[in-house]
């Protein structure tokens, strides 16, 4: 589990890249159904990574 928000952005940038990966090959062999199921988990990755306020609170 990430330690702090710095930390959990960086694990959901990952998550992006590797969509990202995905949908390149996804797009070479037209996978519609695919394309699809990326586009979801991209708006979830980034309803949790734009969040206002973030989900961890830095500890003061």
């Amino acid at each position: 589990m990430p330690s702090n928000e710095k930390e959990y952005n960086g694990y959901l940038f990952d998550q992006l890249s590797l969509l990202e990966d995905i949908q390149e090959i996804a797009e070479k062999e037209n996978s519609v159904e695919t394309l699809k199921l990326i586009a979801k988990k991209r708006r979830q990755i980034e309803r949790k990574l734009y969040q206002q306020p973030p989900l961890i609170r830095e500890q003061e």
